[in-house]
Protein backbone atom coordinates (compact mmCIF):
# COMPACT_ATOMS: atom_id res chain seq x y z
CA UNK A 1 0.00 0.00 0.00
CA UNK A 2 0.96 3.31 -1.09
CA UNK A 3 1.52 5.98 2.28
CA UNK A 4 0.98 9.70 1.72
CA UNK A 5 4.35 10.28 0.63
CA UNK A 6 4.60 7.74 -1.80
CA UNK A 7 0.86 8.86 -3.39
CA UNK A 8 2.38 12.36 -3.81
CA UNK A 9 5.18 11.71 -5.42
CA UNK A 10 3.05 9.55 -8.66
CA UNK A 11 1.13 11.73 -8.70
CA UNK A 12 3.96 14.47 -9.34
CA UNK A 13 5.58 12.66 -11.76
CA UNK A 14 2.39 11.64 -13.77
CA UNK A 15 1.55 15.38 -13.93
CA UNK A 16 5.26 15.94 -14.66
CA UNK A 17 5.28 17.05 -18.77
CA UNK A 18 7.67 13.84 -20.54
CA UNK A 19 11.08 14.41 -21.15
CA UNK A 20 12.59 15.76 -24.35
CA UNK A 21 13.98 11.72 -25.02
CA UNK A 22 10.26 10.73 -24.80
CA UNK A 23 8.96 13.83 -26.72
CA UNK A 24 7.32 13.11 -29.98
CA UNK A 25 8.85 15.08 -32.20
CA UNK A 26 5.23 16.66 -33.75
CA UNK A 27 7.58 19.52 -35.76
CA UNK A 28 8.84 16.84 -38.44
CA UNK A 29 5.99 15.61 -39.27
CA UNK A 30 4.76 18.53 -41.70
CA UNK A 31 4.56 18.75 -45.29
CA UNK A 32 8.24 18.74 -47.04
CA UNK A 33 7.41 22.33 -48.83
CA UNK A 34 7.51 23.96 -45.81
CA UNK A 35 10.50 22.95 -44.17
CA UNK A 36 13.23 25.47 -44.03
CA UNK A 37 16.62 23.67 -44.64
CA UNK A 38 20.01 24.87 -46.64
CA UNK A 39 18.28 23.82 -49.90
CA UNK A 40 14.82 26.06 -49.50
CA UNK A 41 17.01 29.47 -48.25
CA UNK A 42 15.98 31.22 -51.35
CA UNK A 43 12.32 30.28 -51.49
CA UNK A 44 9.79 32.94 -50.56
CA UNK A 45 7.82 32.44 -47.47
CA UNK A 46 6.51 36.04 -46.84
CA UNK A 47 2.66 36.67 -46.37
CA UNK A 48 0.58 39.15 -48.81
CA UNK A 49 -1.93 39.79 -50.87
CA UNK A 50 -2.57 40.19 -54.28
CA UNK A 51 -2.60 44.25 -54.65
CA UNK A 52 0.45 44.18 -52.15
CA UNK A 53 2.24 41.86 -54.47
CA UNK A 54 1.21 43.95 -57.57
CA UNK A 55 2.16 47.08 -55.72
CA UNK A 56 5.70 46.41 -55.63
CA UNK A 57 5.78 44.52 -59.48
CA UNK A 58 3.17 45.58 -61.50
CA UNK A 59 5.32 48.26 -63.29
CA UNK A 60 8.56 46.91 -63.60
CA UNK A 61 6.34 43.66 -65.01
CA UNK A 62 4.86 45.71 -67.50
CA UNK A 63 7.46 47.33 -69.13
CA UNK A 64 9.90 44.11 -69.11
CA UNK A 65 6.77 42.07 -70.89
CA UNK A 66 6.68 45.15 -73.46
CA UNK A 67 10.40 44.62 -74.33
CA UNK A 68 10.42 41.25 -74.58
CA UNK A 69 7.29 41.36 -76.78
CA UNK A 70 9.35 44.35 -78.77
CA UNK A 71 12.85 42.21 -79.14
CA UNK A 72 12.10 38.51 -78.55
CA UNK A 73 11.05 36.27 -81.34
CA UNK A 74 9.28 33.80 -79.30
CA UNK A 75 7.30 36.21 -76.90
CA UNK A 76 6.18 38.10 -80.15
CA UNK A 77 5.02 35.01 -81.88
CA UNK A 78 3.32 33.85 -77.92
CA UNK A 79 1.00 36.79 -78.43
CA UNK A 80 0.02 36.12 -82.09
CA UNK A 81 -0.16 32.84 -81.08
CA UNK A 82 -3.35 34.37 -77.96
CA UNK A 83 -4.54 36.58 -80.99
CA UNK A 84 -5.05 34.26 -83.58
CA UNK A 85 -6.93 31.80 -81.70
CA UNK A 86 -8.58 33.33 -79.36
CA UNK A 87 -10.23 36.56 -81.97
CA UNK A 88 -9.39 35.16 -85.10
CA UNK A 89 -10.42 37.32 -87.96
CA UNK A 90 -12.63 38.48 -84.98
CA UNK A 91 -16.00 36.91 -83.38
CA UNK A 92 -19.03 36.69 -85.16
CA UNK A 93 -22.55 37.92 -84.31
CA UNK A 94 -26.00 36.62 -84.99
CA UNK A 95 -29.24 38.27 -83.70
CA UNK A 96 -31.65 35.78 -82.26
CA UNK A 97 -34.78 37.78 -81.69
CA UNK A 98 -37.62 35.40 -81.75
CA UNK A 99 -41.59 36.31 -82.67
CA UNK A 100 -44.78 35.71 -80.53
CA UNK A 101 -44.40 32.20 -81.94
CA UNK A 102 -41.12 31.52 -80.88
CA UNK A 103 -39.47 31.27 -84.48
CA UNK A 104 -36.82 33.37 -85.21
CA UNK A 105 -37.68 36.74 -86.34
CA UNK A 106 -35.58 37.54 -89.47
CA UNK A 107 -36.61 40.93 -90.37
CA UNK A 108 -35.61 42.04 -86.99
CA UNK A 109 -32.50 40.32 -86.94
CA UNK A 110 -31.77 40.88 -90.50
CA UNK A 111 -31.38 44.25 -89.70
CA UNK A 112 -29.89 44.40 -86.49
CA UNK A 113 -26.65 42.32 -88.04
CA UNK A 114 -26.68 44.93 -91.05
CA UNK A 115 -27.03 47.63 -88.53
CA UNK A 116 -23.72 45.95 -86.35
CA UNK A 117 -21.95 45.72 -89.89
CA UNK A 118 -21.89 49.18 -90.53
CA UNK A 119 -20.90 50.41 -87.20
CA UNK A 120 -17.97 47.92 -87.07
CA UNK A 121 -16.36 50.43 -89.33
CA UNK A 122 -13.57 52.06 -88.17
CA UNK A 123 -14.58 55.49 -88.62
CA UNK A 124 -18.16 54.55 -86.39
CA UNK A 125 -16.67 52.53 -83.62
CA UNK A 126 -13.15 53.64 -82.77
CA UNK A 127 -12.87 57.14 -81.23
CA UNK A 128 -9.74 57.36 -82.85
CA UNK A 129 -10.97 56.17 -86.08
CA UNK A 130 -8.54 54.25 -86.97
CA UNK A 131 -9.28 50.29 -85.86
CA UNK A 132 -12.28 48.59 -86.87
CA UNK A 133 -14.17 46.33 -84.53
CA UNK A 134 -12.39 42.93 -85.64
CA UNK A 135 -8.87 45.34 -85.29
CA UNK A 136 -10.03 46.31 -81.73
CA UNK A 137 -10.85 43.17 -80.48
CA UNK A 138 -7.50 41.77 -81.75
CA UNK A 139 -5.97 45.07 -80.18
CA UNK A 140 -7.68 43.92 -76.85
CA UNK A 141 -6.72 40.51 -76.52
CA UNK A 142 -3.61 41.66 -77.11
CA UNK A 143 -2.64 44.19 -74.59
CA UNK A 144 -3.87 41.56 -72.18
CA UNK A 145 -1.27 39.40 -73.11
CA UNK A 146 1.47 42.07 -73.39
CA UNK A 147 0.11 43.83 -70.28
CA UNK A 148 -2.36 42.21 -68.26
CA UNK A 149 -5.28 44.35 -68.94
CA UNK A 150 -6.68 46.95 -70.81
CA UNK A 151 -9.18 49.26 -70.42
CA UNK A 152 -11.81 50.50 -72.54
CA UNK A 153 -14.07 53.18 -72.44
CA UNK A 154 -17.26 54.08 -73.52
CA UNK A 155 -18.07 57.08 -75.08
CA UNK A 156 -21.82 57.98 -75.52
CA UNK A 157 -21.53 60.28 -78.79
CA UNK A 158 -21.29 59.64 -82.69
CA UNK A 159 -18.17 59.61 -84.41
CA UNK A 160 -17.61 60.03 -87.72
CA UNK A 161 -20.66 59.41 -90.03
CA UNK A 162 -22.17 56.93 -87.43
CA UNK A 163 -25.94 57.27 -86.43
CA UNK A 164 -25.39 55.51 -83.59
CA UNK A 165 -24.11 57.71 -80.19
CA UNK A 166 -21.74 54.80 -79.29
CA UNK A 167 -17.82 54.59 -80.10
CA UNK A 168 -14.77 52.54 -78.21
CA UNK A 169 -11.77 54.18 -76.82
CA UNK A 170 -8.80 51.93 -76.33
CA UNK A 171 -6.85 52.52 -72.73
CA UNK A 172 -3.42 51.33 -71.94
CA UNK A 173 -2.35 50.11 -68.48
CA UNK A 174 0.13 52.88 -68.10
CA UNK A 175 -2.74 55.79 -68.32
CA UNK A 176 -4.58 54.06 -65.06
CA UNK A 177 -2.56 56.32 -62.12
CA UNK A 178 -1.53 53.16 -60.26
CA UNK A 179 1.14 55.23 -57.94
CA UNK A 180 -2.25 57.28 -56.58
CA UNK A 181 -2.90 55.34 -53.48
CA UNK A 182 -5.16 56.97 -50.42
CA UNK A 183 -7.05 55.87 -47.49
CA UNK A 184 -10.59 56.57 -47.22
CA UNK A 185 -12.04 59.44 -49.63
CA UNK A 186 -13.50 62.76 -48.49
CA UNK A 187 -16.84 61.90 -50.44
CA UNK A 188 -17.58 58.35 -49.26
CA UNK A 189 -15.35 56.77 -46.06
CA UNK A 190 -16.14 53.09 -46.98
CA UNK A 191 -14.11 53.69 -50.46
CA UNK A 192 -10.50 53.29 -51.33
CA UNK A 193 -7.64 54.28 -54.02
CA UNK A 194 -6.21 50.83 -54.59
CA UNK A 195 -3.58 51.26 -57.80
CA UNK A 196 -5.27 53.47 -59.53
CA UNK A 197 -8.99 52.08 -59.02
CA UNK A 198 -11.66 53.55 -56.53
CA UNK A 199 -13.18 50.52 -54.93
CA UNK A 200 -15.78 50.48 -52.19
CA UNK A 201 -15.47 48.14 -49.33
CA UNK A 202 -16.43 45.02 -51.52
CA UNK A 203 -13.81 45.51 -53.91
CA UNK A 204 -16.11 46.20 -56.40
CA UNK A 205 -14.44 49.26 -58.66
CA UNK A 206 -16.61 52.74 -58.36
CA UNK A 207 -14.36 54.88 -60.66
CA UNK A 208 -10.93 54.83 -62.39
CA UNK A 209 -8.32 57.63 -62.22
CA UNK A 210 -7.30 57.65 -65.93
CA UNK A 211 -4.31 60.04 -66.97
CA UNK A 212 -4.83 62.42 -69.75
CA UNK A 213 -1.36 61.15 -71.44
CA UNK A 214 0.70 58.46 -71.61
CA UNK A 215 3.61 58.90 -68.76
CA UNK A 216 5.84 57.64 -71.63
CA UNK A 217 4.46 60.17 -74.10
CA UNK A 218 7.69 61.19 -76.30
CA UNK A 219 6.15 65.18 -76.90
CA UNK A 220 5.40 65.12 -72.84
CA UNK A 221 7.94 67.27 -71.20
CA UNK A 222 7.92 68.84 -67.93
CA UNK A 223 6.22 72.19 -68.78
CA UNK A 224 2.94 69.58 -69.92
CA UNK A 225 0.91 69.22 -67.05
CA UNK A 226 -0.89 65.75 -66.85
CA UNK A 227 -4.09 65.70 -65.60
CA UNK A 228 -6.03 62.48 -63.54
CA UNK A 229 -9.66 62.42 -64.82
CA UNK A 230 -11.53 60.27 -61.94
CA UNK A 231 -14.28 58.28 -64.77
CA UNK A 232 -16.97 56.11 -63.43
CA UNK A 233 -16.53 52.52 -63.50
CA UNK A 234 -20.54 52.14 -65.45
CA UNK A 235 -18.09 53.81 -68.70
CA UNK A 236 -15.19 51.25 -68.35
CA UNK A 237 -14.85 47.50 -68.97
CA UNK A 238 -11.86 46.41 -67.65
CA UNK A 239 -10.99 43.30 -69.09
CA UNK A 240 -7.99 41.29 -67.58
CA UNK A 241 -7.89 37.70 -65.55
CA UNK A 242 -8.14 37.24 -62.38
CA UNK A 243 -5.65 34.94 -60.28
CA UNK A 244 -6.54 36.03 -56.66
CA UNK A 245 -9.38 37.76 -54.82
CA UNK A 246 -9.22 40.77 -54.35
CA UNK A 247 -7.46 41.56 -57.04
CA UNK A 248 -7.68 45.09 -58.23
CA UNK A 249 -5.24 45.12 -61.26
CA UNK A 250 -3.23 41.95 -63.44
CA UNK A 251 -0.62 40.80 -64.26
CA UNK A 252 1.13 40.42 -67.87
CA UNK A 253 0.47 36.93 -69.30
CA UNK A 254 3.66 35.51 -69.44
CA UNK A 255 4.90 36.32 -66.15
CA UNK A 256 6.08 32.84 -65.15
CA UNK A 257 7.80 32.64 -68.63
CA UNK A 258 9.45 35.92 -69.01
CA UNK A 259 13.07 35.14 -67.19
CA UNK A 260 13.30 32.52 -69.51
CA UNK A 261 12.27 34.05 -72.12
CA UNK A 262 14.92 37.15 -71.50
CA UNK A 263 17.61 34.29 -70.59
CA UNK A 264 17.36 32.70 -74.03
CA UNK A 265 17.31 35.95 -76.30
CA UNK A 266 20.57 36.51 -73.93
CA UNK A 267 22.37 33.33 -74.62
CA UNK A 268 21.28 33.27 -78.41
CA UNK A 269 22.81 36.68 -78.30
CA UNK A 270 25.97 35.23 -77.34
CA UNK A 271 26.24 32.35 -79.17
CA UNK A 272 25.75 34.38 -82.28
CA UNK A 273 28.51 37.06 -81.13
CA UNK A 274 31.05 33.51 -80.34
CA UNK A 275 29.89 31.87 -83.56
CA UNK A 276 30.79 35.44 -85.60
CA UNK A 277 34.22 35.20 -84.05
CA UNK A 278 34.39 31.57 -84.84
CA UNK A 279 34.38 32.71 -88.55
CA UNK A 280 36.69 35.55 -88.27
CA UNK A 281 40.44 33.43 -88.00
CA UNK A 282 42.12 34.95 -84.66
CA UNK A 283 45.30 34.51 -83.37
CA UNK A 284 47.65 36.57 -80.72
CA UNK A 285 51.52 37.20 -80.53
CA UNK A 286 53.39 36.02 -77.76
CA UNK A 287 56.69 38.20 -77.52
CA UNK A 288 59.40 37.70 -75.36
CA UNK A 289 60.21 40.65 -74.68
CA UNK A 290 57.82 43.10 -73.00
CA UNK A 291 59.27 46.10 -74.96
CA UNK A 292 59.38 44.70 -77.75
CA UNK A 293 56.30 45.68 -80.27
CA UNK A 294 54.48 44.05 -82.83
CA UNK A 295 52.05 45.22 -85.48
CA UNK A 296 50.31 48.66 -85.95
CA UNK A 297 49.75 50.90 -82.54
CA UNK A 298 46.11 51.92 -81.80
CA UNK A 299 44.57 54.46 -79.99
CA UNK A 300 44.23 52.50 -77.04
CA UNK A 301 47.90 51.67 -77.28
CA UNK A 302 47.59 48.10 -78.39
CA UNK A 303 49.04 46.99 -81.54
CA UNK A 304 47.18 44.55 -84.51
CA UNK A 305 47.91 43.03 -87.32
CA UNK A 306 45.35 42.55 -89.74
CA UNK A 307 45.46 38.51 -90.95
CA UNK A 308 45.17 38.65 -95.14
CA UNK A 309 44.10 35.18 -97.29
CA UNK A 310 47.16 33.28 -98.25
CA UNK A 311 49.96 35.53 -96.65
CA UNK A 312 52.49 33.89 -94.65
CA UNK A 313 54.06 35.70 -92.50
CA UNK A 314 57.52 35.56 -90.72
CA UNK A 315 57.75 36.15 -87.05
CA UNK A 316 61.32 37.56 -85.62
CA UNK A 317 63.05 35.06 -83.34
CA UNK A 318 61.47 34.49 -79.97
CA UNK A 319 58.31 35.12 -81.06
CA UNK A 320 55.37 32.91 -80.72
CA UNK A 321 51.92 32.63 -83.10
CA UNK A 322 48.76 31.27 -80.71
CA UNK A 323 45.28 30.68 -83.02
CA UNK A 324 42.20 31.54 -81.37
CA UNK A 325 39.11 29.16 -82.22
CA UNK A 326 36.27 29.06 -80.46
CA UNK A 327 34.60 26.29 -80.93
CA UNK A 328 31.27 27.86 -82.13
CA UNK A 329 28.21 26.71 -82.68
CA UNK A 330 27.46 24.99 -80.09
CA UNK A 331 26.28 21.41 -80.75
CA UNK A 332 24.46 21.29 -77.68
CA UNK A 333 22.66 24.90 -78.10
CA UNK A 334 19.55 23.06 -80.33
CA UNK A 335 18.06 20.79 -77.40
CA UNK A 336 18.94 23.29 -74.31
CA UNK A 337 17.26 25.91 -76.72
CA UNK A 338 14.21 22.70 -76.83
CA UNK A 339 14.07 22.50 -73.28
CA UNK A 340 13.80 26.32 -72.21
CA UNK A 341 11.11 26.61 -74.82
CA UNK A 342 8.55 23.72 -73.70
CA UNK A 343 9.04 25.88 -70.36
CA UNK A 344 8.06 28.81 -71.37
CA UNK A 345 5.38 27.21 -73.47
CA UNK A 346 3.69 26.01 -70.75
CA UNK A 347 3.76 29.31 -69.23
CA UNK A 348 2.45 31.23 -72.04
CA UNK A 349 -0.53 28.65 -72.52
CA UNK A 350 0.59 27.26 -76.03
CA UNK A 351 2.05 24.08 -77.07
CA UNK A 352 5.74 23.66 -77.64
CA UNK A 353 4.86 22.95 -81.70
CA UNK A 354 2.76 25.83 -81.81
CA UNK A 355 5.21 28.06 -80.37
CA UNK A 356 8.12 27.19 -82.09
CA UNK A 357 6.44 25.48 -85.15
CA UNK A 358 9.01 22.38 -84.63
CA UNK A 359 7.48 19.41 -85.74
CA UNK A 360 11.01 17.36 -86.01
CA UNK A 361 10.52 16.21 -82.51
CA UNK A 362 6.75 14.42 -82.82
CA UNK A 363 5.10 12.33 -84.64
CA UNK A 364 1.09 12.39 -85.66
CA UNK A 365 -0.13 11.51 -82.00
CA UNK A 366 1.66 13.88 -80.06
CA UNK A 367 1.03 16.59 -82.57
CA UNK A 368 -2.60 16.23 -82.14
CA UNK A 369 -3.12 15.81 -78.82
CA UNK A 370 -1.62 18.88 -78.36
CA UNK A 371 -3.67 20.54 -80.37
CA UNK A 372 -6.24 19.22 -78.60
CA UNK A 373 -5.38 20.11 -75.32
CA UNK A 374 -4.50 23.95 -77.03
CA UNK A 375 -8.17 24.56 -78.67
CA UNK A 376 -9.92 23.62 -74.99
CA UNK A 377 -8.11 26.27 -73.29
CA UNK A 378 -8.26 28.74 -76.69
CA UNK A 379 -12.78 27.76 -76.25
CA UNK A 380 -12.33 28.70 -72.54
CA UNK A 381 -10.72 32.03 -73.47
CA UNK A 382 -13.07 33.00 -76.08
CA UNK A 383 -16.24 32.21 -73.74
CA UNK A 384 -14.37 34.12 -70.85
CA UNK A 385 -13.45 37.04 -73.49
CA UNK A 386 -17.50 36.76 -74.74
CA UNK A 387 -18.56 37.19 -71.37
CA UNK A 388 -16.25 39.83 -70.29
CA UNK A 389 -15.74 42.54 -73.56
CA UNK A 390 -18.76 41.18 -75.78
CA UNK A 391 -21.90 40.48 -74.33
CA UNK A 392 -21.66 43.83 -72.48
CA UNK A 393 -20.36 45.96 -75.70
CA UNK A 394 -23.56 43.88 -77.13
CA UNK A 395 -26.10 45.11 -74.59
CA UNK A 396 -25.13 48.68 -74.53
CA UNK A 397 -24.91 49.26 -78.38
CA UNK A 398 -28.21 47.97 -79.39
CA UNK A 399 -29.79 49.78 -76.82
CA UNK A 400 -28.07 53.25 -78.02
CA UNK A 401 -29.12 52.18 -81.69
CA UNK A 402 -32.34 51.59 -80.56
CA UNK A 403 -32.92 54.90 -78.99
CA UNK A 404 -31.11 56.42 -82.08
CA UNK A 405 -33.74 54.92 -84.31
CA UNK A 406 -30.84 53.20 -86.37
CA UNK A 407 -32.61 49.81 -86.46
CA UNK A 408 -36.57 50.75 -86.96
CA UNK A 409 -37.99 47.29 -86.77
CA UNK A 410 -37.47 47.85 -82.96
CA UNK A 411 -39.69 50.33 -81.25
CA UNK A 412 -38.54 51.97 -78.43
CA UNK A 413 -41.62 51.32 -76.02
CA UNK A 414 -41.31 47.86 -76.87
CA UNK A 415 -37.39 47.23 -75.94
CA UNK A 416 -38.02 49.28 -72.95
CA UNK A 417 -40.77 47.01 -71.95
CA UNK A 418 -38.74 43.78 -72.59
CA UNK A 419 -34.81 44.37 -73.86
CA UNK A 420 -33.65 40.81 -72.98
CA UNK A 421 -35.73 39.95 -75.86
CA UNK A 422 -34.28 41.86 -78.72
CA UNK A 423 -30.50 41.00 -77.12
CA UNK A 424 -30.74 37.86 -77.41
CA UNK A 425 -27.77 37.62 -79.58
CA UNK A 426 -25.55 33.97 -80.73
CA UNK A 427 -21.59 34.90 -80.81
CA UNK A 428 -19.60 32.97 -83.34
CA UNK A 429 -15.97 32.46 -82.71
CA UNK A 430 -13.40 30.87 -84.99
CA UNK A 431 -13.38 27.57 -85.19
CA UNK A 432 -10.55 25.07 -86.04
CA UNK A 433 -9.67 23.18 -89.27
CA UNK A 434 -9.81 19.33 -89.15
CA UNK A 435 -6.91 17.51 -88.03
CA UNK A 436 -7.70 14.29 -90.10
CA UNK A 437 -10.84 15.07 -91.90
CA UNK A 438 -10.74 11.49 -93.19
CA UNK A 439 -11.73 10.31 -90.01
CA UNK A 440 -12.93 13.09 -88.34
CA UNK A 441 -15.66 14.17 -90.80
CA UNK A 442 -17.05 9.96 -90.64
CA UNK A 443 -17.27 10.30 -87.28
CA UNK A 444 -19.33 13.89 -87.13
CA UNK A 445 -21.74 12.13 -89.56
CA UNK A 446 -22.02 8.95 -87.42
CA UNK A 447 -22.54 10.77 -84.79
CA UNK A 448 -24.98 13.53 -86.64
CA UNK A 449 -26.86 10.35 -87.03
CA UNK A 450 -26.82 8.87 -83.29
CA UNK A 451 -28.22 12.16 -82.38
CA UNK A 452 -25.16 12.77 -79.96
CA UNK A 453 -24.57 16.45 -81.92
CA UNK A 454 -25.94 18.63 -84.68
CA UNK A 455 -24.86 19.98 -87.73
CA UNK A 456 -24.92 23.60 -85.73
CA UNK A 457 -22.74 22.40 -83.07
CA UNK A 458 -20.25 20.68 -85.81
CA UNK A 459 -20.11 23.64 -88.01
CA UNK A 460 -19.58 25.95 -84.81
CA UNK A 461 -16.19 23.67 -83.75
CA UNK A 462 -15.15 23.22 -87.54
CA UNK A 463 -16.04 26.54 -88.99
CA UNK A 464 -14.47 29.84 -89.91
CA UNK A 465 -16.90 31.89 -87.67
CA UNK A 466 -20.09 30.49 -89.56
CA UNK A 467 -23.24 29.23 -88.13
CA UNK A 468 -25.71 26.44 -89.68
CA UNK A 469 -28.21 28.97 -91.46
CA UNK A 470 -24.76 31.16 -93.37
CA UNK A 471 -23.99 27.86 -94.74
CA UNK A 472 -27.55 26.35 -95.79
CA UNK A 473 -27.84 29.80 -97.81
CA UNK A 474 -24.64 29.30 -99.27
CA UNK A 475 -25.27 26.15 -100.32
CA UNK A 476 -28.50 26.68 -101.74
CA UNK A 477 -27.14 29.82 -103.83
CA UNK A 478 -24.18 27.29 -104.96
CA UNK A 479 -26.92 25.29 -106.04
CA UNK A 480 -28.77 27.13 -108.16
CA UNK A 481 -26.40 28.72 -110.09
CA UNK A 482 -25.02 25.21 -111.00
CA UNK A 483 -28.15 24.44 -112.10
CA UNK A 484 -29.04 27.99 -114.12
CA UNK A 485 -25.43 27.21 -115.86
CA UNK A 486 -26.18 23.16 -116.56
CA UNK A 487 -23.24 22.16 -114.47
CA UNK A 488 -23.46 18.87 -112.47
CA UNK A 489 -20.91 18.04 -110.18
CA UNK A 490 -20.47 14.93 -107.73
CA UNK A 491 -21.36 17.04 -104.72
CA UNK A 492 -24.85 17.63 -106.45
CA UNK A 493 -27.60 15.68 -104.08
CA UNK A 494 -29.49 14.63 -107.34
CA UNK A 495 -26.23 12.89 -108.82
CA UNK A 496 -26.23 10.67 -105.23
CA UNK A 497 -27.48 7.41 -105.60
CA UNK A 498 -30.30 6.54 -103.32
CA UNK A 499 -29.72 3.02 -101.68
CA UNK A 500 -32.62 0.15 -102.04
CA UNK A 501 -34.49 -0.03 -98.98
CA UNK A 502 -35.81 -3.21 -98.72
CA UNK A 503 -39.85 -3.69 -97.62
CA UNK A 504 -41.80 -6.45 -96.05
CA UNK A 505 -44.69 -7.92 -98.26
CA UNK A 506 -47.28 -5.78 -98.55
CA UNK A 507 -51.02 -7.19 -98.11
CA UNK A 508 -52.46 -7.26 -101.71
CA UNK A 509 -55.81 -6.71 -100.02
CA UNK A 510 -55.22 -3.23 -98.82
CA UNK A 511 -54.35 0.30 -100.56
CA UNK A 512 -51.16 1.99 -100.79
CA UNK A 513 -52.69 4.33 -98.47
CA UNK A 514 -53.61 2.41 -95.62
CA UNK A 515 -51.27 -0.57 -95.99
CA UNK A 516 -48.72 -1.17 -92.76
CA UNK A 517 -46.37 -2.35 -94.61
CA UNK A 518 -45.86 1.56 -95.98
CA UNK A 519 -43.16 2.54 -93.70
CA UNK A 520 -41.86 5.45 -92.98
CA UNK A 521 -38.27 4.78 -94.64
CA UNK A 522 -40.67 4.28 -97.81
CA UNK A 523 -42.50 7.19 -97.60
CA UNK A 524 -39.15 9.42 -97.27
CA UNK A 525 -37.81 7.22 -100.30
CA UNK A 526 -40.85 8.35 -102.26
CA UNK A 527 -40.12 11.73 -101.27
CA UNK A 528 -36.70 12.18 -101.92
CA UNK A 529 -37.28 10.21 -105.27
CA UNK A 530 -40.12 12.57 -106.15
CA UNK A 531 -37.70 15.87 -105.45
CA UNK A 532 -34.98 14.42 -107.32
CA UNK A 533 -37.30 14.12 -110.69
CA UNK A 534 -36.45 9.73 -110.47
Amino acid sequence: MFNLTQARVALARWLAPPSSAHTPKFSSRMYAMAKNSRLTGGWGTGTSSEDSELLQSLTMARNRSRQLVRDAAYAKRAKVIIQNNVVGQGIGMQAQVVNSRGKLNDRINNEIEAVWKRWCCKDECHTGQSLHFCDFERAVMGQVFEAGEVFVRKHLRPFGDSAIPFALELIEAERIADDLQSGPLPTDTSNRVRLGVEVDSYGAPVAYLIRSNHPGELRLTAEMTVRVERVPANQIIHVRGIDRWPQTRSMPWMHAAARKLNDMDGLTEAEITAARAAACYMGFIELPDAQAQYGEPQENGSTQSELEPALIERLNPGEKFTFAAPNRPNAQLDPFMRMMLREVAAGTGSSYESLSRDYSQSNYSSSRLALIDDRDLWRTLQAWFIRDFRQEIHEEWLQQAVLAGAIPSIQVAAYAAQPEKFEQVRFKPRGWSWIDPTKEVAAYKDAILAGFTTVSDVIALTGSGRDLEDVLKERKQELEMMQEMGLIFSTDPTTVAIPAIPLPPADPSMADGNNPAVTAAEKLLRTVRRRTNG
